[in-house]
């Protein structure tokens, strides 16, 4: 095909103010759908934009062909038996393949093949258009769109996320004729609504970016958008000698509620900073899409950075007018702070009795009583205070009842702390009201209080137990309860924070405590294997390989913090010279005790070894033995296999000479018990068996 037929693509659609939330994620399919349905159609995609703003979703596709390449069509018909009579004369069968193919019989081919010779029909089918194409690859684009509820408007019966209102389709410099969404294609885009509210011709698809910048005060890439306001906000609050509190979340959500940003500086009455800071920001933030500002030291300033989407000739008054917009917000705040002090934190307790924290487990007030007696129980096994814990425990919901949790929902904990905070409460206390919630997502941290580690462990495992017990597990991606999160937390606050505690024992704990709601006798181990599952995924995570995991996970262990020590361990064991040997020579016993119907209990009986290996590696294991079991029972996987590694030698030249499977039923049965022996001190650890020989670095 010639160049001049290779030509930029260029699709815009123009609409009302898109969701800022979503308005990435429209982007992104709508950019897909269009890209991989020209590939479908055969046209060679490589290059593509996207650009996404508040008034439109528009992609631009870099050289591509006016017209599908032509294809060779191949339709294979009846055999040559079967296209003609005992005469020669063509049967009704072959008539009607070729009537399909569009030809006479005539122009049909022979065709060899192994099971004889057949007619097939062979032609060049010329590939159609672009612009016949493109039409109902945009609408097959926005018909896949992510949009949950779709809008009418005016006397259309296109839907769409919100009303459209022009459509540019052009190849290189010319216009595709097409319609979507009832609008007719031209060249004809929109700059901003204010700036440059008239139409701008675009000469040729390559003019699209630069044109909006220069006459449409539109910055059309998302991307440079973000930047360009991230760097204004960086500009604006060097001037107040601070910085910027820039959530990326925010940023995606301003960036797409704006074409044109301008940040401006703005100022509050010093005297809302006696309101704690979290709540400040968050009404700045949810309400307002402005970026709070702290000093040096991570303290909180009476300013904010706002983005306007205008590039005003007054911009006091928007500076004005942001300010008076934001003092009632602050007010709100600033009552609900004080309102909720009017009470002792604790009295909120009441009100949590009439709040259901599920139907079959009861209210929230009936949820904390659990909590408390679990976080009580698990605190004395720790040796933790127990006075701290139970004070926590109790104390642990009430904010949920405050003014401003009502408010700001994901202040819950936060505010806790600060409410226990001004009451006098314990430090240790007030941080866990807060803690409880660690980790709050895979990159936060695990509470750093005991009092909060165990509140955390405490509330997630009776939201696990119970939800588990009254037929609720997550099942594919639907899980409402959170609970894989609450497992991971669970896990990685035991792990992390090298708390010592049994899981079984705590899942039964908690089954016991929910007796009089439901019976969660039956959940117990389904609980167990869950959990032990999200610890697959948080070592694999990890970089762990999935034979190490397997082969401790073969043991069961219970207790998180003793499974990675021998994770660690086995990892360690891996890294040996010796570990290739040992792991295939564990599985290879494995197998020999599988296949026996030998008694695994009977002792080694030392008069029966004859030969000289199994005698060194009988000695070899007794002496093993008596060095590695202190170092066992301390939790010492790592030194105790790196000391087992030692036995290479004696396994090796054990299998070389020795018949494992004398004749002699006695010897026989000797030589197995040893090898079980060896077998039971590895399985202190963990099943080398199942390590793979070819990961093993040996």
């Amino acid at each position: 095909m010639s160049a001049e037929n290779i030509k930029n693509l260029l699709i815009e659609l123009g609409t009302e103010e898109l969701p800022p939330k979503a308005l990435q994620k429209l982007s992104q399919s709508f950019t897909s759908g269009i890209v991989n349905g020209l590939k479908k159609a055969g046209f060679d995609i490589s290059e593509f934009e996207s650009f996404a703003a508040p008034r439109r979703l528009a992609v631009l596709i870099r050289d591509v062909a006016s017209s599908q390449p032509d294809r060779d069509v191949e339709r294979k018909g009846p055999s040559l038996k079967a296209a003609y009579d005992a005469d020669g004369n063509p049967t009704r069968a072959v008539m009607g393949f070729a009537r399909s193919c569009g030809v006479e019989v005539d122009a049909l081919q022979q065709q060899e093949t192994d099971k004889g010779v057949w007619l097939v029909f062979k032609a060049t089918e010329k590939g159609q258009a672009l612009s016949a194409l493109i039409e109902d690859i945009i609408n097959q684009s926005l018909s896949q769109l992510p949009i949950p509820k779709r809008m009418r408007w005016g006397s259309y019966d296109a839907e769409f996320v919100r009303p459209v209102h022009w459509l540019v389709l052009m190849h290189g410099d010319e216009v595709i004729d097409a319609e979507v969404l009832g609008l007719r294609s031209s060249a004809k885009t929109f700059g901003h609504r204010f700036h440059a509210p008239h139409a701008i011709t675009l000469n040729s698809a390559d003019e699209y970016q630069d044109k909006l910048l220069s006459e449409g005060f539109v910055i059309a890439d998302f991307e440079q958008r973000k930047q360009s306001i991230e760097k204004q906000v960086v500009e604006a609050v060097e001037k107040l000698d601070a910085e910027a509190i820039i959530d990326e979340t925010l940023l995606d959500e301003v960036t797409a509620l704006n074409e044109w940003p301008v940040a401006v500086a703005g100022e509050f009455d010093a005297s809302f900073l006696d309101v704690p800071a979290e709540a400040l920001i968050k009404t700045m933030q949810d309400n307002q899409k402005y970026f709070p500002v702290r000093d040096g030291n991570g303290k909180l300033k009476n300013y904010f950075i706002t983005i306007s989407n205008i590039q005003s000739k007054s911009p006091e008054k928007v500076k004005q007018g942001n300010e008076r917009v934001v003092r009632p917000r602050l007010a709100d705040a600033k009552f609900f702070w004080e309102q909720d002090q009017k009470q002792p934190l604790e009295s909120f307790n009441s009100a949590l009795e009439t709040v259901v924290f599920q139907k079959k487990l009861g209210t929230i007030a009936d949820k904390t009583r659990r909590v408390t007696r679990l976080a009580e129980s698990i605190a004395k096994q720790l040796g933790a205070d127990t006075g701290y814990v139970s004070r926590a425990a109790l104390l642990s919901k009430c904010d949920l009842m405050t003014d401003m949790v009502g408010e700001f929902a994901s202040l819950q904990g936060v505010m806790g702390k600060r409410y226990a905070q001004k009451a006098g409460e314990a430090d240790e206390v007030a941080e866990a009201l807060d803690e409880q919630y660690k980790p709050r997502g895979a990159s936060d941290d695990t509470a750093s209080t005991t009092t909060g580690q165990i509140l955390s462990i405490s509330d997630k495992l009776d939201t696990l137990v119970g939800i588990f017990a009254i037929g609720q597990k997550p099942t594919g991606e639907k899980d409402p309860y959170a609970l894989r999160r609450a497992s991971l937390g669970i896990l990685r606050t035991a792990i992390e924070r090298r708390l010592d505690l049994d899981l079984k024992q705590l899942i039964t704990e908690s089954a016991e405590l929910l007796k009089d709601r439901v019976d969660a006798s039956e959940a117990k181990a389904e609980v167990f294997d869950y959990m032990i599952e999200r610890l697959r995924a948080y070592y694999i995570d990890r970089g762990v390989s999935t034979d190490v995991f397997d082969a401790v996970s073969a043991l069961s262990p219970s207790r998180p913090m003793d499974f990675d020590k021998r994770i660690k361990a086995v990892t360690a064991f891996r890294e040996l010279a010796e570990a290739e040997s040992l792991a295939a020579a564990n599985k290879r016993v494995a197998n020999i005790l599988k296949k026996s119907a030998a008694d695994s209990t009977v002792a080694v009986d030392e008069s029966l070894l004859s030969e000289d290996a199994e005698k060194t590696l009988y000695q070899s294991l007794t002496a093993l033995s008596q060095t590695v079991e202190p170092m066992f029972e301390s939790g010492d996987y790592e030194t105790a296999l790196s000391e087992l590694s030692s036995l290479r030698d004696p396994v090796d030249a054990f299998f070389d000479s020795v018949m494992v499977m004398a004749d002699d039923d006695a010897i026989k049965n000797n030589r197995i018990a040893l090898l079980n022996s060896m077998n039971q001190l590895f399985l202190r650890a963990a099943d080398l068996s199942r390590l793979h020989q070819s990961q093993v670095t040996g």
